[in-house]
């Protein structure tokens, strides 16, 4: 048989496109062309192809080969077409049966020596290929990725030998694997470490509780960071929808996929000198940024000033809308990015206004230059707004003299009011519609009265009159009561305090 046909799959974004591997083998000078728009690491996996296949003692024809990689507008990338490359030159050369590869997607990067290499986004690739219902062949280091997707037959082979003898039906590879276990996450940390900062620990409980935007204020050494790294630990571990699509995300990244920790929300704390790409993803062929690799977990922003203004303002859109659209002159890709941020700042610039030591010495222009790196609109859209001042030697030494909450007692509230956000309207609270906020955050003749007058006196926008309800809704929740009343709506105005206008 001169042509063969062999499944494969490419990147785009978070999506897997189907990629048809089209091989044929005809009479003329000894030749390899691969077309269909493939890059530079596409256009060498000729040499390792021929490299795998001669090392596996096959006869590698010496005849035109034309490799087509189908549709011919979709850019291709990387190593992972090596095998499907390699089994179709065999397979149009009579070397291997063809009749039954139509069953099959593959995927893997060939060594010289035939051994199969893992290659990075195979969740993505596993999840179309179940859709498709066609077997999965991948290289044997990819397994445990490829698990975490139920109902797909997979076939992990590390190296093309067993491959082809599968497909000779010589020697079938084992389809048995092991199911990752989904073992309860555990932590290292515990807010138990933090001693004092109650009223922290209670806006941290809120805003976990309701997926709610949180900056915090306070010179240095106040446990800002200590507090921002134990979110974690008191948000619910995620659903299995909500895992595949973190791990997806993770997946198609540098970093890889930590399958052990998936059900782990994600917590990233990029560096302030991190440019607008890390941030939000990019590139010519877009990756995702930090946004989308805490998709369904917590992005933590330390010092925030110190990063540049044009990096901040990209965030605007993503906390509204919950994805980011990265656009090229030839492609378009959507990752999604609906992440809870944290973040944490200095109240002047040496970092020491207000405290009792007495050493700031910043004029009043200099700290009205400070906070105006952070614009009106991006801190209209945090939630809550918290001093965190210093705590006395004598808390730090022996904290509360009832112990402090651990974690686990905190989360115990937190999955409580969760549960009763998503049976009312199926989502946290912080991801309600304006339309929803009119219909599961109603108030009394009085909460409407003082919400109007805090409005008023504080210059408040429409903006922060919804998550004003929102945080309240959260804060009745927490306290297991179905309407909001005076006390939960008061407290839920007290947080919004940088963004008055006296």
């Amino acid at each position: 048989m001169a042509l063969a046909v062999i499944y494969s799959r490419a990147r785009s974004g978070i999506d897997a496109p189907l990629v048809t591997v089209e091989v044929h083998v005809a009479n003329g000078l000894p030749a390899l062309n691969i077309v269909g728009l493939p890059e530079t690491a596409v256009k060498e996996s000729k040499d390792r192809v021929r490299g795998a296949i001669q090392n596996c003692h096959f006869n590698f024809p010496a005849k035109r080969i034309t490799v087509n990689l189908a549709p011919a507008d979709l850019p291709k990338e990387g190593g992972r077409f090596d095998l499907a490359i390699a089994l179709g030159i065999l397979a149009a050369s009579g070397q291997i049966p063809a009749e039954s590869l139509a069953n099959y997607e593959c995927v893997g990067e060939l060594s010289l020596g035939g051994e199969l290499r893992n290659i990075i986004g195979v969740l993505p690739i596993a999840i179309r290929a179940r859709d498709c219902q066609r077997q999965l062949i991948l290289p044997k280091e990819n397994t445990a990725e490829a698990a975490l997707v139920k109902d797909i037959e997979i076939l992990p082979a590390a190296h093309l030998l067993e491959v082809c003898h599968h497909l000779s039906g010589q020697t079938f590879i084992e389809t048995t694997y092991q199911q990752p276990h989904l073992a309860n996450v555990v932590h290292d940390i515990d807010f138990s470490d933090v001693h004092g900062q109650y009223h922290v620990k209670r806006a941290f409980e809120i805003a976990a509780a309701g997926a709610h935007n949180l900056l915090m204020l306070g010179p240095p050494g106040t446990g800002k960071s200590m507090l921002a790294s134990r979110l974690p630990t008191i948000l619910p571990a995620l659903t299995e929808q909500q895992a595949q699509e973190t791990a997806a995300i993770a997946s198609i990244s540098e970093q890889g996929l930590d399958v052990a920790n998936w059900l782990r929300p994600p917590y990233r704390a990029p560096h302030h000198t991190a440019s607008a790409a890390a941030l939000v993803g990019g590139g010519s062929n877009p990756r995702p940024g930090e946004i989308s690799l805490s998709h369904h977990g917590a992005l933590f922003l330390d010092e925030l000033p110190e990063f540049d203004r044009k990096v901040l303002e990209v965030l605007r859109e993503p906390l509204e809308t919950g994805h980011i659209t990265i656009s090229r002159a030839a492609r378009q890709v959507d990752f999604p990015a609906r992440f809870q941020l944290i973040a944490a700042m200095n109240p002047c610039p040496c970092g020491y206004l207000g405290d009792t030591s007495g050493r700031c010495h910043c004029s009043s222009e200099q700290i009205l230059r400070y906070r105006a790196k952070i614009s009106g609109p991006l801190l209209d859209r945090i939630d809550m707004h918290l001093e965190v001042p210093r705590v006395s030697h004598e808390v730090l030494r022996k904290g509360s003299p009832e112990g402090e909450e651990s974690s686990a007692t905190i989360r115990g509230r937190v999955i409580s009011a969760r549960n009763i956000a998503m049976q009312r309207s199926g989502k946290v609270n912080a991801a309600l519609s304006a339309k929803e906020v009119m219909t599961y955050c109603t108030l009394s003749q009085a909460g409407d009265k003082l919400l109007a007058q805090a409005m008023e006196r504080f210059g408040l926008s429409n903006r922060a009159y919804h998550r004003i309800l929102k945080l309240a809704r959260t804060i009745a929740d927490l306290a297991g009561i179905e309407h909001i009343d005076i006390a939960h709506l008061s407290e839920a105005i007290g947080y919004r305090k940088l963004d008055r206008k006296s």
